[in-house]
This record gives structure tokens, C-alpha cells and sequence, in this order.
């Protein structure tokens, strides 16, 4: 009879205050029954009043027509009922009506309070009728059953409407809760949707800078690295053979590491052997491809198979790398030495790492300084060189630059908390400093 939310709207397509038109016409069958009974019944009441009987049949149709309001205005309906019951008439509407009332919205008091008087005028109406049929001779009976039949039929009248309109108005506001707790339920799960491709997007975002990062940790040194052993190879292959071999044995262990690196990089998207492209890509998510990216770059400055993962012991091999390049670098180390979390020391060697890749590109030959501060509850790493000679900028290799390296680095020690500054110093240099959390 009632819906509620979206439902609501589309559901009411019927005229007036009905919301369907089924609704209506049965609505307006009962008001032709209702009147029809009392009209038929009018006509003993007229005779009874010393009233014409069409008179008595006009007030008997109007007053049972009123079972045509009985869902806009259930408690007319329901007094109009009470109004007829002294008139012996209105008994389909009257339970008609019960029932409407009990299955309504309304309080409980007031459907309780009609009901009773419904009741009482039923009981009165039957005690006197069912007495005066008694003295009348109609029936020979004992007194008793003058109580007994008002009493059951007050009862019968009343009682069975009632309950059965409670239980009806009690299971759609059932239905209705169940319907608007599914309904909730339904944009609460799209919500949720959504926000889970939300997290789906900006997880895939992280894992892409992921990745960029972590390959051009891992490919960016050693290839510059390469880039500046092979201009000096070609500088004194003629000059100096012994220096050229070196040179040239450098250059290929530091390709054959990079080769490795990326094989384990981007192996883990070959793992869909005998797939299509589609699939692939449907059983390697993108998490897999930084991960691996990660392992690999963690193993940055070692041989295949060793280690787990660059850490600040290594940084003098990596200054033995730079200085084997021709650079003139040197390290200070303040406080006592101690170890740290992996993911700390991955960063601080990073940084190091990176800082030393870009002299290579932009400073070559410039001389560097390399300090790590251990204090109490943070480690400090700077990185500074000085202005690059003339000569040996007009004859450095030329590297090509992304400019995704400082961008790295501070990502790196955002993530854990640290501050990242970089820029020129006054001399002409740049200067690269960081400070990580030691916890």
C-alpha cells in the first residue's frame, strides 16, 4: 500500500491520492458493495425512522460510499461506521474500515481507542436488537443468549479485522525496513566500489613511480658510469693500452650487472609464457613488476646472487667506482658507525648513490665530498662538489638527464620521514644533503 524512497515515486501511478490503479479500482468496488449494502439495509431503516424509504436508501448509499476514502482518511471511514451501527447498517465498512485503520501508520492508541468504540456500539446495537427479537417471540431461548450473541458478534465484527490489519501493517513496514536497509546497503557496497578503485588507481599510481624510481637507481649509475669509462677509453686507447684493457674490462662487467638488473626487472613479465598480451598483464599485476624492481635494485652494487641489498658499508665501494671513473672524491664519517634498518640504509645509499651519478653528468671531474654524520636518533649524508674544471667540461662525455633524480631522492626520504635539500652552493658546486630518522 505505501512504498517509501525512489520506489515511491515511481510506483505512484495512479489518479488522486492512490498510488496504483489496481488499488483504485479495488477501492472503489468495496464502495460499491459498501453501498449497496446500505442502501438495501436504508430501506428497513426508513421504515423503522417513519421515513421514506428512498430517503432512507440516499443516506444509506452516501454513507457507504465513504469506503472509497478508506486509505486517504481511515479514521472517517472507521467513525462513519459508528455513526450507522445504531442504524443497524455499514457492517462491510465497519470491518472494511477496522482493517484499513490497523494496518495504517497511526498510533497505536488511537487505532485502539476506535477500535473500542467500534466494539461498544456493536455490543449495545446487538444486546438490544437480539432482545427485542427475544420479546418479540422470534426466538425461544434462555436470557443468557441475549449477552452471548452481543458479546460474539462485537467480537466477530472487531476483533478479526483488527489483528489481521496489525499483522498486515506490521509485515510491510517489515518489508519496507528490509527494502530501505538493501537499498542502503546497495550504495553503501558502491561506495565502497568506488573507493576501492579509488585505492586501486592511486596504488597503481605509487607503483608506477615505484618503479621508475627503482630502475633509474639501478640503471642510471652504472650506465653513466659506463658512459664515462668508455670516453676515457677512447681518450687513451692510443696513449696508454694497459689503461684502455682496464677501462674496457670496467665497461663490460658494468653492462653485464646492468643487463642482469633489468633481466630480473622486467623477467617477472614474461612469467605468462604461452598467454596473450591481455592475459599477461591480467596474471602480473603491477605490484609483482615493483617488487621485483626493488629486489633488483636492491642489489644494486653486487654480484648476481649476493647480498641483500646495497647498505652504507658499501658506499666505499661506490666511491672506488666513481674514483675508478676519475673522479677525485673523498668520505668523512661523524659519530660511531652503526647499523640501521635496511630501508634506511637502501635510502641514505641511494642518495650517495644518485648524488654521485649526477657529478658524473653535469660536474665531471669536479672534485667531490662525500660526509655521512651518524648522530643520536637520525643519520645525515651530504654529498657537495666543487666547480668542474674547464677542460674536463669541455671534454665530459655528454649524459642525458631526466631530471628524475633529485625527484627520487626526495621521494625516498619523504617517505621515511626525512628532510631532503638540494641546490648550488656559492663556489659553483651543488650540494645534495638529507637527513633520515634513525627509528
Amino acid at each position: 500500500m505505501t512504498t517509501t524512497g525512489e520506489d515511491h515515486a515511481t510506483a505512484r501511478g495512479g489518479p488522486w491520492w492512490w498510488t496504483r490503479w489496481r488499488s483504485a479500482v479495488l477501492d472503489t468496488g468495496l464502495a460499491a458493495g459498501s453501498a449497496a449494502e446500505c442502501g438495501a439495509e436504508g430501506i428497513r431503516f426508513a421504515h423503522d425512522a417513519g421515513i421514506p424509504a428512498a430517503v432512507g436508501v440516499v443516506f444509506g448509499v452516501l454513507a457507504g460510499s465513504a469506503l472509497i476514502v478508506r486509505r486517504k482518511w481511515p479514521i472517517a471511514v472507521v467513525l462513519v461506521s459508528i455513526a450507522i451501527t445504531p442504524a443497524q447498517m455499514g457492517y462491510l465498512m465497519g470491518i472494511v474500515g477496522l482493517y484499513t485503520l490497523a494496518a495504517s501508520e497511526l498510533p497505536r492508541r488511537i487505532i485502539g481507542s476506535l477500535a473500542g468504540m467500534s466494539f461498544l456500539g456493536m455490543l449495545i446495537v446487538m444486546f438490544v436488537r437480539v432482545r427485542q427479537d427475544m420479546q418479540r417471540g422470534t426466538w425461544e431461548l434462555g436470557d443468557w443468549f441475549v449477552p452471548f450473541a452481543s458479546i460474539t458478534t462485537a467480537v466477530g465484527m472487531t476483533a478479526p479485522p483488527v489483528l489481521l490489519g496489525m499483522y498486515v501493517g506490521a509485515r510491510r513496514r517489515l518489508m519496507e525496513s528490509l527494502r530501505e536497509r538493501a537499498d542502503s546497503l546497495e550504495r553503501e557496497l558502491q561506495l565502497l566500489a568506488e573507493r576501492a578503485e579509488e585505492r586501486a588507481e592511486w596504488a597503481r599510481n605509487e607503483e608506477r613511480t615505484r618503479i621508475a624510481r627503482e630502475m633509474h637507481d639501478v640503471v642510471a649509475h652504472r650506465v653513466s658510469l659506463m658512459v664515462v669509462h668508455a670516453a676515457a677509453l677512447q681518450a687513451v686507447a692510443r696513449k696508454d693500452p694497459e689503461k684502455a684493457v682496464k677501462n674496457a674490462a670496467l665497461v663490460g662487467d658494468m653492462g653485464r650487472q646492468a643487463l642482469t638488473e633489468l633481466r630480473e626487472m622486467l623477467g617477472v613479465l614474461r612469467s605468462g609464457d604461452g598467454l596473450g598480451a591481455r592475459e599477461r598483464a591480467a596474471v602480473v599485476p603491477l605490484v609483482a613488476v615493483g617488487v621485483a624492481a626493488a629486489a633488483a635494485a636492491s642489489r644494486a652494487v653486487d654480484d648476481e646472487g649476493a647480498g641483500d641489498g646495497p647498505c652504507l658499508s658499501d658506499v666505499d665501494e661506490l666511491l672506488g667506482q666513481s674514483a675508478a671513473a676519475g673522479m677525485a672524491v673523498d668520505l668523512s664519517v661523524e659519530g660511531e658507525t652503526r647499523s640501521y634498518a635496511s630501508e634506511i640504509e637502501q635510502t641514505a645509499y641511494r642518495v650517495v648513490q644518485e648524488a654521485l651519478t649526477n657529478v658524473h653528468k653535469h660536474a665531471a671531474g669536479a672534485k667531490t665530498h662525500v660526509r655521512l654524520a651518524h648522530r643520536v636518533s637520525e643519520i645525515a649524508m651530504q654529498v657537495e662538489n666543487e666547480p668542474p674544471p674547464e677542460l674536463a667540461s669541455a671534454s665530459a662525455a655528454r649524459l642525458p638527464s631526466g631530471g628524475n633524480g633529485l625527484v627520487g631522492m626526495r621521494e625516498r626520504v619523504l617517505a621515511l620521514g626525512g628532510v631532503f635539500v638540494s641546490g648550488p652552493t656559492d663556489a659553483g658546486g651543488f650540494r645534495v644533503s638529507a637527513v633520515i630518522p634513525a627509528a
